[in-house]
């Protein structure tokens, strides 16, 4: 983080100093989390449902920080300076936005219902070639993780990549207002998080919120084949559209599928047509190299960059990341789960070379009185795509059993929690075979992917 002073803290929150305002401080590093403070950084503490940091004020204070926000009227000041403000959690939000308008650079916000991480990865590794780039680590995506990506800009730094999440209107706004990008991507329209938004016509409302700052300079990157993105146009700011479709800005033809190897394909750009490839699997991630390389040609980066950078991309891992154990081939994507994904994920699993398919499935969470029907349709496509063995973890994924069931398949097993799978695995899974783990994040089936390679 380069250098930040208290008066720019004053000045980017509309705080006041209650205590240990003798002299100005500067900042070179801001932490919401007590226990990673260093000397000479800014603690802010976060009120949430279980904790407040507030009470970890006075041990950020002996391990080094020089101040502290706070929104309580009565705060041990503990011999540092200690700022006022409305709201901790909005004031760190406040204090980025200020940060990414001090030390500009071009960004690149991407959202969207599926794929927003490997896409991330994508278009970071495009710009890379020819930009020194900061992107988002892991899944830093919501009101917390967006502003301190943004407080990883150096002066090295020539371009941002931030992700973007949301589960309620209003989300994907107030992080543009923070991160204020020059373009931004919409990678599709999907079921995730219905159980807020109330449709996919919702979901569409708020994640277009990408676009409630942009003017004439501004563009939006959509998946031009989506049925709720192909139609999107704008007077106020450019739309470009990528996809299979031959009417879309950027698309590809010519797709070569190289099993779990990944894919390669034509891209077709304006005039100009070039081969790439990436080493994910799956025809959704042709979408997600199609993003890259819009964005990339956009900020002037070369179809041999593009290339390049989607053949050498380094990805956020447990998303179809596959791991071999003995007889036992992982496709471990178990961060998160929607519907689509899962489909996704069986398809890149009929690529396997393993005599023996076996699906571990658990609850895609967050989606409310939609969940019954979705997990049961599920069903069915699990029996449709050949799987040997179907394993459901969790109270809706029960109803992905009945659906499977119903579909004509028979050999399924069923438990109510992740825990209860884990001693039963070394049964499950002795004749070996192509393994596909995948859950929603709370589901933490990444407890089953280390069991596994415990076998």
């Amino acid at each position: 983080m380069q250098i930040l002073t208290s008066e720019d803290i004053l000045k980017a929150t509309g705080g006041r100093i209650i205590s240990g305002g003798e002299q100005s401080l500067e900042f070179d590093g801001i932490t919401t989390d007590s226990r990673a403070v260093k000397n000479g950084m800014l603690f802010i503490p976060l009120a949430g449902e279980r904790f407040d940091g507030h009470d970890y004020i006075v041990s950020a204070a002996e391990h080094g920080v020089s101040a502290a926000l706070t929104h309580k009227e009565e705060t041990d000041a503990c011999g540092i300076m200690l700022i006022k403000v409305d709201d901790t959690r909005k004031a760190l939000g406040d204090i980025a936005r200020y940060y990414k308008q001090k030390y500009f650079v071009p960004s690149v916000a991407i959202t969207g219902s599926v794929g927003k991480t490997t896409t991330k990865d994508m278009i970071s590794a495009v710009l890379s070639e020819h930009f020194r780039t900061l992107k988002t680590p892991n899944n830093f995506n919501n009101d917390i993780g967006v502003p301190l990506t943004i407080f990883g800009l150096e002066k090295e730094h020539e371009m941002a990549v931030i992700e973007m999440g949301m589960n309620h209107f209003g989300e994907i706004e107030y992080l543009s207002g923070i991160a204020l990008p020059d373009a931004a991507v919409i990678t599709n329209i999907g079921m995730s998080h219905i159980e807020n938004l109330g449709s996919q016509e919702g979901i569409f409302k708020a994640k277009m919120e990408i676009t409630s700052r942009f003017g004439s300079e501004n563009t939006l990157f959509v998946n031009g084949d989506d049925k709720f993105l192909k139609n999107v146009s704008s007077d106020v700011y450019s739309v470009v559209k990528y996809g299979l479709d031959q009417s879309c800005d950027i698309y590809a033809k010519d797709i070569v599928n190289n099993g779990l190897s990944g894919i390669s394909f034509t891209a077709v750009c304006r005039d100009t047509e070039f081969k790439a490839e990436v080493t994910q699997p799956g025809i959704h991630n042709v979408y997600n190299a199609l993003a890259a390389i819009a964005v990339g040609m956009h900020f002037g980066v070369t179809a041999e960059e593009c290339v390049s950078g989607l053949k050498n991309c380094v990805y956020t891992s447990q998303r179809l990341e596959v791991i071999t154990h003995g007889n036992i081939e992982v496709i471990n994507d178990c961060y998160n789960s929607s519907p689509d994904s899962v489909r996704a994920a069986l398809k890149v699993q009929q690529q396997s070379l393993m005599k023996r398919r076996i699906a571990v499935l658990g609850d895609i969470l967050e989606m409310g009185e939609f969940a019954p029907k979705a997990h049961y349709e599920l069903g069915a496509d699990v029996a449709s795509a050949g799987v040997d063995m179907l394993i459901t973890v969790g109270e809706n994924a029960s109803k992905m059993a009945d659906g499977a069931r119903d579909a004509g398949m028979t050999n399924i097993v069923s438990y109510e929690k992740t825990d209860d799978i884990i001693a039963d695995l070394p049964e499950l899974l002795k004749d070996g075979g192509s393994v596909l783990v995948k859950a929603s994040h709370g589901m933490h089936f990444e407890k089953i992917t280390n069991a596994i390679k415990e076998i």
